[in-house]
């Protein structure tokens, strides 16, 4: 078994991105409250340069989660 089914297998009993997508749909202020304090937090040590250099890294995952696994993949699609 690897390291990471050991874990959720134990610690919440499925994968923590089933969790994770229950939260966002059941309580998605958490999940807005939770992005506010990494927000903060990383102002508190690093300043607005900080907070920039998280915004690029954040927007760049969060296309590039789109772009892959954001829909099925039908090859040729758009022809």
């Amino acid at each position: 078994m690897n390291l990471y089914k050991e874990l959720w297998s134990r610690i919440g009993g499925r994968m923590w991105t089933y969790i994770w997508r229950d939260i966002y749909h059941t309580a998605p202020i958490i999940i807005q409250l939770l992005w506010f304090s990494i927000g903060c937090l990383i102002y508190h040590f690093w300043g607005w340069g900080g907070v920039k250099i998280f915004w690029v890294v954040y927007l760049f995952g969060f296309l590039e989660g789109h772009f892959h696994w954001g829909t099925k993949y039908i090859k040729g699609q758009g022809k």
